[in-house]
């Protein structure tokens, strides 16, 4: 930390709650899991027009991995730079699984968890503020989610490789908006069965 970094940001968000963060270049934003196995949908778009956001797809292809963790480079649909993973204590983020909807809980899971909460949801509920609605949306970063991917290239939502006080660290390579839902699925193991809280940590001067 510089000596102009000030702690610009320390909330917690609550389980199956949401924020949108807004992140100068520069800035660091850090997720803390806090009960561990939490896992925590992540959107990432240029501040200054948010029709440029996260592309899973180009992130993928630019760094050969599907997983994500220290030195990965978050690339949004134009190929720009948003976002560089800078510090990451978990070690594998998920950027395939996407998020959870009502929809998909339906096809997933049965009828009878058409109306819980899913992160689409709070997508929508917190990225209206800055103009974020259904285009806007797209394939997101699951951070702390372990999705093994099969020999066959099917997913498997297996238990989390996080703990207690794991996080993963963000550095802004421009004006960022950071959209997050903390996960309310119940219905696969993503959660350990329970959702919890995350701390989000930011320093920029």
């Amino acid at each position: 930390m510089t000596a102009v970094d000030l702690t610009a940001l320390d909330v917690t968000v609550a389980a199956g709650d949401g924020a949108l963060v807004s992140v100068p270049a520069g800035g660091r934003l850090r997720i803390v899991d806090l009960h561990g196995n939490q896992a925590v949908d992540t959107l990432l778009y240029d501040a200054a027009d948010v029709a440029n956001r996260y592309s899973a797809f180009d992130t993928m292809r630019a760094q050969g991995a599907v997983f994500l963790t220290t030195g990965s480079r978050l690339l949004s649909t134009r190929l720009d730079e948003l976002a560089v993973i800078t510090d990451d204590t978990c070690g594998r983020h998920d950027t395939v699984g996407g998020a959870c909807s009502q929809e998909s809980n339906v096809i997933r899971y049965g009828e009878h968890t058409r109306h819980q909460h899913a992160c689409r949801q709070t997508f929508l509920r917190y990225g209206a503020a800055a103009g974020i609605g259904q285009r806007e949306l797209g394939h997101n970063i699951n951070f702390f989610m372990n999705v093994p991917v099969t020999p066959s290239g099917g997913l498997k939502f297996d238990d989390g490789l996080s703990a207690p006080g794991k996080y993963v660290e963000l550095t802004a390579s421009r004006d960022i908006l950071v959209l997050i839902s903390n996960c309310p699925q119940i219905n696969n193991p993503c959660n350990g069965w329970n959702p919890t809280p995350v701390q989000l940590l930011g320093w920029w001067g």
